[in-house]
Parts: C-alpha cells; sequence; structure tokens
C-alpha cells in the first residue's frame, strides 16, 4: 500500500443498517450515552413503521444510518490521519445482531 505525506482519506460503508461517523474516543461512556440517545431518538416497535420484515430494529437501524451517515472524509497530514485528539471513527451498528461489515477506504494524496 502507497504511503502518503499529505491528502485525503474517504472511508465508505456498504450498509444501510449501520453508519460511521466521527467522535470523541477517549472515554467509553461516549459511545453508550451515544446508543442511549439514538435509541430513544428512534425507538423500536413504533407501531407506526412498515418496513420491519427483519424485525423490530430494522427501520430504525435504516434510520439511525440515515442521521449518521455513510461516509467520513479525513485530511491525511504528516503521513498520519489528522485526527483531533480525542476524535476516532466509529463504525456504529444499528441493528441488534448485525452480521459482517465492508468499508471502502480510498486514500489520496501524495
Amino acid at each position: 500500500m502507497k504511503e502518503f505525506s499529505k491528502g485525503v482519506c474517504y472511508v465508505f460503508i456498504q450498509h444501510t443498517s449501520a453508519s460511521l461517523v466521527l467522535n470523541e474516543d477517549a472515554d467509553p461512556t461516549v459511545r453508550k450515552d451515544f446508543e442511549y440517545f439514538f435509541n430513544k431518538l428512534v425507538p423500536e416497535n413504533d407501531p407506526g413503521y412498515v418496513h420491519n420484515y427483519e424485525g423490530a430494529d430494522d427501520m430504525p437501524a435504516h434510520l439511525k444510518a440515515s442521521i449518521f451517515g455513510s461516509s467520513v472524509t479525513i485530511p491525511i497530514s504528516n503521513g498520519r490521519l489528522a485526527l483531533g485528539t480525542w476524535q476516532g471513527i466509529y463504525l456504529c451498528e444499528h441493528r441488534n445482531h448485525g452480521g459482517s461489515r465492508n468499508v471502502v477506504v480510498t486514500a489520496i494524496g501524495e
């Protein structure tokens, strides 16, 4: 794999019920609070959901993935991802029992 001193790294997830997001990654309670908040915002078993072919978490997983998004873009500086001190990339699994996930990483630079 080619190394870059500067450039851009694009990370994309090929799924509709999981997502990618940048956020604090120093304290694991942030991830717990994310899950708590988004489960309140987009609850399972809402009787208004029509798309529930794969269970109670089916439509909520799609909605959460839409809120978060399917990609993140990170600058490359001095040969490293230029993330902030506390930042990390979350792969957010929105299904209760999600399967394997595919992520495509594209780096462009010099």
